[in-house]
């Protein structure tokens, strides 16, 4: 009996042993295919500069949308299809206008100032009123609106440089652009002017969607460089009653039809079990879009592409999928979530990267502990790479519709500290992406998908 015991321990061991000497094989090979025969570069090349920047609703997002699908068609995937759905159509008009007004040293400056996405124009008339600044939400309440009222409210609290992940310091200051209008027009505020969301200090203004909440008068906002932000707040201290005009021009149209575009691998054993890759394929209307998130939609379609050309099968369908409208809507993310449910399909995982085409350092998930410590174990297959984080994180916008559906959620983690340098400005261009980075960034994923699709959960 013991000796029969052992034999099977033994078997066990054995058998162990050669799984994992296959996964280093294979992981290898994926790594090798990534770097030598890499398609991510030239597909975001012609991405970025064919056809630009893809706000949802544009004509150059209806080119996105063809054309990822041709590739996914010609590099051979087993189904390509597209997956309609409405979205917002928010227009930017003519370049804005902000300028600081009767200023006692130098009369007027200009500024440089961008419109936030969702944000209602002031129309050619402009708008013109003193501005005061703030540095939270909660100072709104504190001031109340005798002294809010018919003012310009400038939101100048900058991202915390002491977090290491520079996207920490974004999501803590994130909510004066993202719900401040609303917030300041509760209390009589005519306008915004929000400081630049980057740790960065240059004249480049940063984007980005607000949300005007229900029932609240919408008023117009923009964001403001950090120079520009800081120069404001000097001059403020030495200026009472110190006046801002803006000028813009943007309007929100009707909805307009659009698609997610989808590409699948299917399974050998478990075809009915799925395994997302994405990314999204809708950008700001400034830059190209290169990082965000060009750079996340070719490493998708990248990674399945790996597994055709290495012959690698996985016994789940990788389904690569680019989302549509994550910027200022999240409508592709909800619909695939609703169809999914709908259809009762079965979501293993699913992998987003939207954080940049920098080098990859590992991966947030969004799990439960026995998920999160089972996918740990295999940071020893994955160090080789450089890939040692696996940790607790937030997983992705796109795919976050997806938990209630007990999907587990990761996020790709690259080097954070240049991303929000050209996040949602006119300097995401191709030009800032590396090669190499870009192709470790679609073999990191391939080698996770392809962990996740072998050893399960």
């Amino acid at each position: 009996m013991k000796k029969c015991l052992l034999a099977a321990v033994l078997l066990l061991i054995a058998l162990v042993s050669t799984q994992a000497q296959d996964h280093e094989k294979n992981l290898r090979t994926i790594f090798d295919e990534a770097l030598t025969n890499g398609q991510s570069y030239p597909m975001l090349e012609y991405l970025s500069l064919n056809i630009g920047h893809r706000l949802s609703g544009s004509p150059s997002a209806a080119a996105a949308v063809e054309y990822t699908r041709q590739q996914m068609e010609a590099l051979g995937f087993d189904k390509v299809y597209l997956q309609e759905v409405m979205v917002p159509h928010w227009v930017r008009g003519q370049k804005e206008i902000g300028r600081i007004v009767n200023a006692k040293t130098f009369g007027s400056q200009d500024m440089n100032v961008i419109a936030l996405g969702n944000s209602v124009g002031t129309g050619p008339s402009g708008l013109l009123a003193e501005v005061i600044e703030l540095q939270s939400l909660e100072e709104l309440e504190k001031l109340g609106k005798k002294n809010i009222e018919g003012k310009i409210v400038f939101f100048n609290r900058p991202m915390d440089a002491k977090h290491i992940n520079t996207g920490h310091a974004y999501g803590g200051a994130g909510d004066q652009r993202v719900v401040g209008p609303s917030a300041a027009a509760k209390y009589g505020a005519v306008g915004v002017v929000v400081r630049s969301l980057t740790l960065a200090l240059d004249d480049v203004p940063h984007t980005g969607t607000l949300i005007y909440e229900d029932g609240v008068t919408q008023i117009p906002a923009v964001a403001i460089s950090t120079i520009g932000a800081n120069y404001l707040s000097k001059t403020l201290k030495t200026n009472k009653g110190l006046q801002f005009y803006m000028e813009t021009h943007c309007e929100m149209l009707p909805d307009v039809l659009s698609y997610n575009v989808i590409g699948e691998l299917t399974g050998t054993t478990l075809p009915n079990e799925y395994i997302v890759v994405a990314g999204h394929l809708d950008s700001w209307d400034v830059g190209d879009g290169s990082h965000d998130d060009g750079a996340g939609c070719v490493q998708a379609i990248e990674a399945v592409r790996i597994f055709k050309a290495t012959g690698i099968r996985p016994k789940r369908t990788i389904r690569a999928v680019m989302y549509m409208n994550e910027e200022n809507g999240l409508r592709g993310g909800l619909e695939y979530a609703r169809v999914a449910k709908e259809k009762g399909e079965k979501h293993l995982a699913a992998l987003e990267s939207d954080a940049g085409g920098f080098t990859p350092r590992g991966f947030g998930i969004k799990s439960t502990d026995a998920v999160l410590t089972k996918m740990q174990s295999w940071v020893p297959l994955l160090a080789p790479y450089e890939l040692r984080k696996m940790v607790k994180g937030y997983g992705g916008a796109d795919i976050n519709p997806l938990e209630d559906q007990g999907t587990v959620l990761i996020g790709l983690m690259p080097d954070s500290q240049r991303y929000f340098d050209y996040h949602h400005t006119a300097e995401d261009t191709f030009d800032k992406v590396n090669k190499r980075e870009l192709e470790l960034g679609a073999a990191s994923m391939a080698a996770l998908i392809y962990l996740i699709d072998q050893e399960g959960f």
